[in-house]
Parts: structure tokens; C-alpha cells; sequence
């Protein structure tokens, strides 16, 4: 638990060295926000775990998505095998939040199916920034969200000695206060059971259980033990016993809490008969009086994260708690925000949704006005809580140009010595000839292309079109099923087809260095998918490539191709001047996928895989069977971080479901 080590075969070269230099030294100089304009290919990952090596400070590395997050947690558990690296996402494998839709007057009760295995990371998350120092976090946008307070995380632990005095009541009783459930029955995450003089608990953070053994009021020994097998793995001399759950309270804090609840119902209530909504009263009263009784008799209540306000002590309209809370407990911390273009207008955009979906709840008596104060940051209020923050993006956005000011670092030279791809502009007059004989240009050379179209049915023409040209040929876009859109991708990158046509395929994260062509139609029709930031991002697709080369086919310049060309050709000059100097012959780079133990599944999945078995066709025979099958395999494909394949088997389970319902009614 201390310093971070890194470890890897590599060193810094290119711009890499400078970036590391000015980064490091921008935070120790007290710079507040600073800019890593890193290009794609850079190595800028390499760059920011050398920063966090130099600086030694805890850190969060914010990411947009949760597949982008793994893939950056895959490559920080590599080079800091010594340390403690964590993930903290959304842990449900689909989330249906709980609403009301007024003009249907349809009441949409949460549905979710949460995922053990990420909960288990995110509490492994907060528990080692809870212990120790040595602690990076990758996260999604799910870290602004209300977690609970890390103060009553941190005091309802539970410390074990040896030695010292505690019953076995007593060490009951305290798990069960922090959420640990007993059940002699399965032994699985969050669970404890009873054997003898002995208290096995299987915390939620850790591959192995713990093992308190108890002679009448004294702790005799402490194990570390096989969750499965039982056999001692270690003996310890003392132990943390951490929450099964973020939203833990004690005795005090709950009682409070539900005095507080009660007073607000009150008033709420008065509040609802005086407006003549005499229903939406009762409604509220009826609900909110269930779950104080569960809080009395079992401490918890389903939603109770709608009452964490009065759980924390919080004032109305007092932000929540949340991930970023855990790293207050040290006395400086770095923050790395990666793709901060997409990531930051992600974290503004938020709140609104959040807020409009629960003042319906309130509004209708669904929930009391403390249902509001469960929600993510504002982003003031994000930004008030960053500390010494480093973008990284190869197209910052405004946000970050205007609070960076003077502090952006560039990282133009790649280790490689790769350069940004050459990028002409084509008249629009011919220019599928043109493009068909450009495919088989790189196709001669074992290269791969992809095709940027603005409309779906121009990329199902072009592909159908390309095919009577002997070019093998996909097309993919939003009406294509996930499941099919992941077998497509995985069938580009193993190259049974040359060319891939799309509209949005950034989106896609192809990163693949075979693709030695990016052609972009219509490229001076101005808008989101053809701005400065998308023309730089799409054509760094084909610069993982010696040879690659970028066709923007356009018969005017517009004022995003003028900026998107004067930014790459100055990139290109410097990178090739730096070449030059240094003797540098350009190679086309080998790319190997990072694995991610974690994740792997010895069966059906493996880490960004998909389902090797096809989905079984319903009868009235087999329907429950196959309700499960599909329900498993949306598991395995969440466990394997595959979300879109998830989303997509959890559309056809809820199918399922309704097909079941009617069978049933039927028989």
C-alpha cells in the first residue's frame, strides 16, 4: 500500500516524454486544469499512468462509456499489477427507473436486474479508498450519481482482533446492520453463516471469505478461507469488515431519519389535500407508511435511496454523496477525464433528464419532494469537486480549451512513428468509380476500408452496390440488431469482408490497423456528423496504418474541412519532420485485444466476445426454458461487458415474458 509502481516493457518515446514532463510539472506548479491533446495512435494511456506514477497521487479516471472503461481498466490492471486498480460502473444489466407518464396515467414501476459481479467491483471500488492509497478508479458517468454517504460507509465497518472481546450475537447482530443477510444455505456475496464456534462471512469485495472463529466472548482466531472448499488460505491478526451495501445507516441516523420522514409526509400530505389532488394524497401516504415500517423492522426499504437525504442528514435541494466523496478523505487527488469531448457533455446533460422524470413522481404523490435530492451533480457541482484535473481528448472541446486557457499539452508524435493519414478532397462527380477503384487499391495490399454514408439507405445501396463489384461488402447502421452489429464488427476485424459501411461508425470503436482507407461521402454537408471534431476523429481510424489515407468526397470546402485539414496536415508536418530527424521508418502497428480477467467466462463469453450459441426458438413446450436461457445469457453478456449484446437479449426476454404470460392465460 504504497507507492504506485509501474510496470511495462515499454518506454516513454515520441511526445511522450514532453507530455509526462509538462503534465507532472503543471500539477506540482498548482495548475487547476490542464489538457493532454493526445492524437490517436499517441499512446496517450501510457502517458497518463507514467503522470500517475510521478505524481503518486490517488486518482479517478472518468471515462464516457462502460466498454471504453474496461478497456482502460484492462490496461491500467497491466501496468499497475502492484496497486490497487478498480472499476466503478453502472452495476445493472438493464434499468427500467421507476416513472409516471400523466397523459396515459401509466405508473412504471423500476425494473432492474443488477449485476453481482460489477456491485461487487464497485464495492471493492469504495472499500479500498476506504483503506489504503495506492487507489486508481476507473469510472463511468455513474460516478456522479448518489451512492450514499462515505462517512457512514467508512463507521458502520466492523474492526475484528484477535483477542479482543465480541460474541457471536454480537458479530451477528452488526452484520445484518450494514446489510449482510444469514443464510446457511448458499454462501455467495454478501452473505454469512453460522457453523459451530465459528462466523464465515463472504464479503462482497473479495474472491475469498473470512472466518471468525469465537470461543464463548473472544475473538480466538481470524481466517481467510476457500468461499467453496472451506481450507484456511491465511490466518490473520485483524480484519475490516466492510458494508454489503453503499446506503447503510445507523440505529441514530434511521431513527431520525423516519421522524423527519413522517414530519414531511404530514405537511406533504396537507400540502396535496389543500390542491383538491385528494388520490395522489392518499396514494403517497399509503406508500411512504409501508416504508417506514420496513425501516423500522428490517432497516431497509425497496427505494430507499428516494430517503437517503434524511439518511445523510442532508438539507432539501443538498446535493447527494457521491464516488468522488470517497476520494475526499485524502488530502489531494488527480483526476483524469479520457474522450473528455464526449465524457463532459455527458456529465452536464445529467441532471435534467433525472429531475423531469422524478418532479412527475412528486408532482402525482408517488414520492415525497426528498425523491429530488436522490440524483447525479449538476455540473457546478461536479466541477466544484474536481481537484487537479488532466483532459484527455485528440479533439478537446470548447469546455476544456476555455478552463485549460494556455495549459494544453500536445502529443502529436507517435512511438510508432506512425503519421496522421494523408486526406484528399474528391469531387463528388464520379466519385463512386473513384472509391470502388481506391477499395481495390488497399484491398491488393491486404488493406481494409470504411465507408461513411448519410443515410441508412445509401449505405445498404452503396454495400449491395460494392458487392456486384466482387468487393465483400457489410453495411451497418441503428436499425441493425445489436446482435447482428456485434458478429458484423467481429467479422470487419477478423477480415471476412473488406469494406464496412456506415453513418456514425466512431460510435463503433473500430480501432483496427488494418484499415488502411476512411471515406467520407458528402463530407461538406455541415453538421454533427460531419464537424471539425468528427472529420479528425473518423479519419484517425486509417492512422494506426503505414499507408492509410482519408478521401473527403465534397465539391465546396466548408469551414469544418478547412479546420479538420489545417489541423492534420500540421500535425502530419511535425510528425514527419520528427521522422526525418530521428530515421524513423514508419510500420504499420500489430495490435493485440487486452484481456480482462475479471470478466472472462469459461463458457459462452470471453471479454468483448459474443455468444457462440444461437438464441432457441420459443413454443408452448419449452417457453420457461427458454425464458431462462435468454435471461443467463444476458448475464453472461453484461459479465463479459458486452452491453449493447445485453441490451439487446434483454429486449427479447421481456418479449419472452409477455409470450409466457399470454401461454399461461391460455391454458
Amino acid at each position: 500500500m504504497g507507492r504506485f509502481k509501474l510496470v511495462s516493457n515499454f518506454k516513454p518515446a515520441g511526445d511522450q516524454p514532453k507530455a509526462i514532463e509538462a503534465l507532472t510539472q503543471g500539477v506540482l506548479a498548482g495548475k487547476k486544469r490542464q489538457t493532454l491533446l493526445g492524437v490517436t495512435g499517441s499512446g496517450k494511456t501510457f502517458t497518463m499512468a507514467n503522470v500517475i506514477e510521478r505524481l503518486n497521487k490517488p486518482t479517478l479516471i472518468l471515462s464516457p462509456n462502460k466498454v471504453l472503461a474496461a478497456q482502460l481498466y484492462a490496461e491500467f490492471k497491466q501496468f499497475f499489477p502492484e496497486n490497487a486498480v478498480e472499476y466503478f460502473i453502472s452495476y445493472y444489466d438493464y434499468y427500467q427507473p421507476e416513472a409516471y407518464i400523466p397523459q396515459t396515467d401509466t405508473y412504471i414501476e423500476k425494473d432492474s436486474a443488477v449485476n453481482e459481479h460489477i456491485d461487487k467491483l464497485r464495492l471493492k471500488a469504495t472499500t479500498s479508498l476506504t483503506a489504503r492509497k495506492d487507489v486508481i478508479v476507473v469510472a463511468s458517468v455513474s460516478c456522479i450519481y448518489n451512492i450514499g454517504s462515505p462517512d457512514s460507509f467508512r463507521e458502520m465497518r466492523i474492526y475484528v482482533k484477535k483477542g479482543s472481546e465480541m460474541t457471536r450475537a454480537q458479530l451477528s447482530g452488526r452484520l445484518i446492520k450494514i446489510q449482510y443477510h444469514r443464510d446457511e444455505m448458499e454462501f455467495i456475496s454478501g452473505r454469512f453463516r453460522l457453523r459451530g464456534p465459528n462466523v464465515d462471512i463472504m464479503t462482497p469485495y473479495s474472491q475469498n471469505a473470512l472466518r471468525i472463529e469465537i470461543a464463548g466472548k473472544t475473538i480466538v482466531h481470524i481466517y481467510e478461507i476457500h468461499p467453496v472448499t472451506g481450507n484456511v488460505l491465511a490466518e490473520l491478526e485483524e480484519a475490516w469488515i466492510y458494508p454489503a451495501k453503499h446506503f447503510v445507516a445507523t440505529d441514530e441516523d434511521t431513527y431520525n431519519a423516519i421522524e423527519q420522514i413522517r414530519r414531511d409526509l404530514a405537511l406533504r400530505h396537507a400540502e396535496l389535500i389543500k390542491m383538491g389532488k385528494e388520490m395522489e394524497a392518499y396514494r403517497l401516504k399509503q406508500r411512504t407508511e409501508y416504508d417506514i415500517e420496513m425501516l423500522l423492522t428490517a432497516g431497509f426499504c425497496s427505494g430507499i435511496e428516494n430517503y437517503s437525504r434524511y439518511m445523510d442528514g442532508r438539507k432539501a435541494g443538498e446535493r447527494p454523496s457521491c464516488l468522488l466523496d470517497y476520494f475526499k478523505r485524502y488530502d489531494d487527488f488527480l483526476m483524469m477525464v479520457d474522450e473528455s469531448h464526449v465524457a463532459l457533455p455527458q456529465v452536464r446533460g445529467m441532471f435534467n433528464g433525472d429531475r423531469a422524470r422524478k418532479q412527475m413522481l412528486v408532482d402525482f404523490g408517488f414520492r415525497l419532494p426528498s425523491a429530488l435530492d436522490n440524483r447525479p451533480l449538476k455540473f457546478d457541482e461536479f466541477e466544484s469537486l474536481l481537484p487537479s484535473t488532466v483532459f484527455v481528448s485528440a479533439t478537446p472541446g470548447p469546455y476544456e480549451l476555455t478552463v485549460c486557457g494556455n495549459n494544453i499539452v500536445e502529443q502529436v508524435i507517435r512511438p510508432t512513428g506512425l503519421v496522421d493519414p494523408k486526406v484528399m478532397v474528391h469531387s463528388t462527380t464520379g466519385q463512386i468509380d473513384h472509391l470502388v477503384d481506391k477499395i481495390n487499391e488497399h484491398k491488393e495490399k491486404g488493406e481494409r476500408t470504411l465507408v461513411l454514408a448519410l443515410t441508412k439507405k445509401t449505405a445498404e445501396d452503396l454495400s449491395a452496390y460494392f458487392t456486384e463489384k466482387n468487393i465483400k461488402t457489410r453495411y451497418l447502421h441503428s436499425d441493425i440488431e445489436s446482435l447482428d452489429r456485434v458478429e458484423i464488427l467481429k467479422e470487419f476485424r477478423q477480415g471476412k469482408f473488406d469494406v464496412l459501411v456506415g453513418i456514425n461508425l466512431l460510435r463503433e470503436g473500430i480501432d483496427i490497423p488494418q484499415v488502411g482507407l476512411v471515406a467520407i461521402l458528402g463530407a461538406d454537408n455541415e453538421g454533427f456528423l460531419r464537424n471539425t471534431t468528427t472529420l479528425i476523429q473518423i479519419s484517425g481510424r486509417a492512422a494506426r496504418n503505414a499507408g492509410g489515407e482519408v478521401i473527403l468526397y465534397a465539391d465546396r470546402k466548408t469551414d469544418s474541412i478547412k479546420y479538420a485539414l489545417n489541423e492534420m496536415n500540421r500535425r502530419r508536418k511535425l510528425q514527419e519532420a520528427y521522422n526525418k530527424e530521428h530515421h524513423i521508418t514508419p510500420k504499420t502497428i500489430q495490435k493485440t485485444e487486452v484481456e480482462i480477467k475479471e470478466f472472462e467466462q469459461q463458457t459462452k463469453t470471453s471479454a468483448f466476445g459474443i455468444l457462440s450459441e444461437t438464441l432457441p426458438i420459443p413454443t408452448i413446450k419449452n417457453i420457461k426454458a427458454v425464458e431462462k436461457d435468454i435471461e443467463e445469457q444476458m448475464r453472461q453478456a453484461a459479465d463479459a461487458l458486452n452491453f449493447e449484446l445485453a441490451a439487446e437479449l434483454r429486449d427479447r426476454l421481456f418479449e419472452i415474458r409477455q409470450m409466457s404470460v399470454t401461454v399461461g392465460k391460455k391454458k
